[in-house]
């Protein structure tokens, strides 16, 4: 059996067991989208947005790239943000990050690859410069990754609430941005946005909120 028919069969199987359950499920999937969630995520295989909140199908509008960075100039992202709030009418945002990201490593290392991922990860470098101070003051390699994974979360929380996609939005409805942070090792949401106020974005007057 080759890789793709194990997908196949594998699909198969998860969608007889769904309506088993739940008959009518994807008829009644298929007749709208009405999520009440937009997951901003890492692309990382080990964090799927779904299944680590338990939620079905239809429940949550996902965009997920390396290191979960909310960037000026992204128009994927900022595409998904502009349908997930003027069209989806979603009113929860999330912005998750998680512990053993490829790219928060990449982007503390002082020897930047040569790829194309390096431009990406630039984002990443940019934010460890800027919290050099406190990374340093980390004991070991580990938690000083672990604090970068944290503090990341937070600076795309700010770049989101900056956004003008969602100050024009915030003028006629509420939208609340929550950061959170995900364990490999033990499976855990964090919930990091109250913990992160007052920590420094893109320059110190930038504040956190906890909304």
């Amino acid at each position: 059996m080759t890789a793709i028919e194990e997908l196949l069969r594998n699909n198969v199987k998860w969608r007889n067991e769904k309506e088993r359950v739940q008959p009518g499920f994807f008829s009644a999937l298929a007749k709208q989208q009405r999520p009440r969630f937009l997951w901003i995520g890492c692309s990382d295989s080990r964090v799927p947005a779904n299944e680590i909140v338990d939620l079905p199908p239809g429940e949550v509008f996902v965009h997920r790239n390396i290191a979960n960075l909310v960037v000026h100039s992204d128009l994927n992202c900022l595409s998904v943000l502009d349908y997930a709030l003027n069209t989806l009418e979603i009113s929860e945002v999330i912005v998750c990050g998680h512990y053993g990201c490829g790219g928060i490593a990449a982007g503390l290392r002082d020897d930047p690859s040569q790829s194309l991922v390096e431009h990406w990860v630039r984002h990443v470098r940019d934010i460890s410069k800027f919290y050099r101070e406190e990374l340093d003051s980390q004991p070991c390699e580990v938690t000083r990754a672990r604090r970068l994974c944290e503090i990341n979360v937070a600076v795309q929380v700010v770049h989101l609430r900056q956004n003008p996609i969602m100050a024009d939005i915030t003028r006629r409805r509420e939208v609340r941005v929550h950061g959170l942070i995900y364990d490999v090792a033990d499976g855990l949401l964090h919930n990091l946005t109250h913990t992160v106020e007052g920590l420094r974005a893109r320059d110190p007057s930038c504040r956190i909120g906890g909304k």
